[in-house]
């Protein structure tokens, strides 16, 4: 009984030990993880919208979750918004980030997890798919051609920008300062971004 008590305290001793490192170490990396990943979404969001040198994160006032984000040129205007989409693929979940202008056209698409059949779904992350995107308009994504042999996955993708990009003119209407840029841009014509 003693021996068994003996074998269970150093256990015990063991696990606390254990604990301990991994809190240090999770207390020493944890800034650098985080500092990390917001510098590889500020890259992704550049990616998307290169004309932009701010964004600006838009959150649900319920569970402070980003909803969008607003991109701004160096004059600190407007100039479109960046927003994650999400879409069920042929054997996953499909993540785009997506980038459109005040006129409702995608300055780009950014495909940022899936798992998909290797060789056929995972041709929605090659250029000849994405590129089809750019200067489309978001709500209307029907010139988008799908990959021969990874339709649910390129169906997946159109759908899920399209229907997020509803969304998005949706809680847009909702904020006057946006909508009314939006509108003046819509209305002087031919936009920057067009060529």
């Amino acid at each position: 009984m003693k021996e068994m008590a003996r074998y269970g305290f150093i256990l015990a001793l063991i696990c606390v030990v254990a604990a301990g490192l991994l809190a240090v170490v999770n207390t020493l990396t944890g800034p650098k993880i985080i500092a990390a990943a917001q510098s590889e979404e500020q890259a992704a969001l550049k990616e998307i919208m290169p004309l932009a040198v701010k964004f600006s994160a838009v959150r649900s006032a319920a569970d402070k979750e980003i909803l969008y984000y607003k991109a701004f040129d160096n004059q600190e205007k407007l100039i479109g918004f960046v927003f994650k989409a999400r879409g069920k693929g042929y054997s996953s979940v499909i993540e785009t980030l997506a980038g459109i202008f005040l006129d409702e056209k995608i300055s780009a698409i950014k495909i940022l997890s899936l798992n998909e059949t290797p060789g056929l779904g995972m041709r929605v992350t090659e250029d000849k798919f994405i590129n089809q995107f750019k200067n489309q308009d978001a709500l209307s994504l029907s010139d988008i051609q799908a990959i021969t042999g990874a339709t649910i996955s390129s169906r997946a993708v159109i759908n899920s920008v399209m229907k997020k990009a509803q969304e998005i003119k949706e809680l847009i209407k909702n904020d006057p300062f946006d909508f009314a840029q939006g509108h003046a841009e819509r209305t002087e014509g031919e936009s920057k971004h067009d060529k």
